[in-house]
């Protein structure tokens, strides 16, 4: 199947999913949907980088001039700068530095996945304004639209990942749902940035 993150988000942005600005009932609705379609997108991105070694980290990525390791330091960063955000702290330029792999970086992720996915899932995380500097330095989003440009940056990723192994990954039911194949005859293969907005400061970011 191809690749559903440009249809997610013309899903979320623009389809069925729209919601009035004003009705906070219908924006509850939108973000209590858009939190677990990114719990999905985030549990198989864990599922996909749990099969990276220590060896697979110099690989090639479809993020030009990013290696393995470079893209799971990317990801690992994002999730604790979104967590951050989603505690009312993101617009402090620390939340968003660079992480390290540390000596397993498959465990390292995992903290971080984990670690951003119950940030979200807190009781009043629907009620909070998300600051995003990367992406805005003076505006604060709305928590359905913070949550669904961490869901899309996921959805894109773990096929990064699994394309950089020559794997698959599985996402559960939804608007993304199914596997993807990451292998030659994938989805596509980016050599430039996709067109979304960037989020660490890192060069050759994708």
């Amino acid at each position: 199947m191809d690749l559903e993150a440009d249809l997610a988000w013309k899903r979320i942005s623009h389809g069925g999913d729209s919601v009035t600005v004003n009705d906070p009932q219908q924006q509850d609705a939108r973000g209590q949907a858009m939190r677990e379609l990114n719990r999905r997108a985030v549990r198989a991105s864990v599922d996909v980088v749990r099969r990276v070694t220590l060896d697979d980290l110099g690989r090639a990525t479809p993020c030009a001039a990013w290696t393995l390791a470079d893209l799971l330091v990317h990801m690992i960063t994002q999730h604790y700068g979104f967590a951050a955000a989603a505690q009312g702290d993101g617009a402090n330029p620390s939340a968003w530095e660079a992480r390290s792999l540390g000596d397993d970086p498959v465990a390292a992720y995992v903290a971080a996945a984990e670690h951003v996915m119950a940030a979200f899932a807190e009781d009043d995380v629907l009620e909070r304004a998300f600051a995003l500097p990367e992406i805005s330095p003076t505006m604060t989003f709305p928590p359905a639209q913070a949550i669904s440009f961490h869901f899309v940056d996921y959805v894109v990723h773990s096929w990064d990942v699994a394309r950089a192994l020559g794997a698959s990954v599985d996402f559960e039911p939804g608007p993304a749902g199914g596997r993807v194949d990451g292998g030659a005859g994938g989805p596509r293969q980016r050599t430039t940035a996709p067109a979304r907005r960037r989020l660490p400061a890192r060069t050759g970011s994708p």
